[in-house]
């Protein structure tokens, strides 16, 4: 059975250059969980990440055991907006939104999912299972970038990306901040974490 990797397949996706391009990103499928707060300290997002897991590996055995389709599971994305947009510059992460997300692929039905939530209710029910659903998103045309280092160090990019790119090339944002993370902060050093930074457009 061969194993699908959708970082491998949908490279322009997943491994943009490090400089700022242009992508038509599909619509796609997605667990979602929405919140607010600092993700360093809010313990909605530790609950909202821990059961986004636990249901996309859920979802991923049940497609390899019974549709003999096996993948690996996509990584953690996440969509940050605010009241005031001035707060992802100055870092406050208090004032955030997010909804965190792992990308779903397309065979797997409402019915698959449901059945997936209800078998990790019985075996770990975590607290933010009830909050996580299965949507379609549609970002269309999006700048992005793969941005290295600490997501601290990411201000001077979206700055760049607002303030110049996007101007210089006849774009306006449409729709909210998006990141991808394809590092495990836990196991890599700040300095080299990779992280996509796409922000859906339209022309001006």
């Amino acid at each position: 059975m061969k194993k699908i990797d959708f970082k491998k397949t949908m490279k322009q996706l997943y491994a943009p250059k490090k400089k700022f391009s242009l992508v038509d990103v599909p619509r796609m499928n997605y667990l979602m969980v929405d919140g607010h707060g600092d993700p360093n300290t809010a313990q909605a997002y530790k609950e909202a990440v821990a059961a986004l897991y636990a249901i996309a590996y859920k979802i991923k055995f049940n497609s390899k055991k019974s549709m003999d389709q096996d993948y690996v599971v996509p990584p953690l994305e996440g969509l940050w907006w605010a009241e005031d947009m001035e707060t992802f510059i100055t870092r406050d992460k208090s004032e955030w939104e997010w909804t965190m997300m792992i990308m779903t692929p397309d065979w797997i039905t409402p019915s698959t999912f449901a059945e997936a939530v209800e078998q990790v209710r019985q075996a770990k029910n975590p607290t933010a299972l009830n909050n996580v659903r299965l949507e379609p998103y549609h970002e269309g045309l999006s700048v992005q970038i793969m941005h290295i280092g600490s997501y601290d160090d990411e201000a001077p990019v979206l700055a760049e990306m607002h303030t110049t790119f996007m101007p210089q090339n006849g774009l306006a944002a449409n729709g909210k901040h998006h990141e991808i993370y394809l590092s495990d902060p836990r196991r890599i050093a700040p300095e080299r974490l990779k992280t996509v930074l796409r922000q859906p457009v339209k022309r001006a």
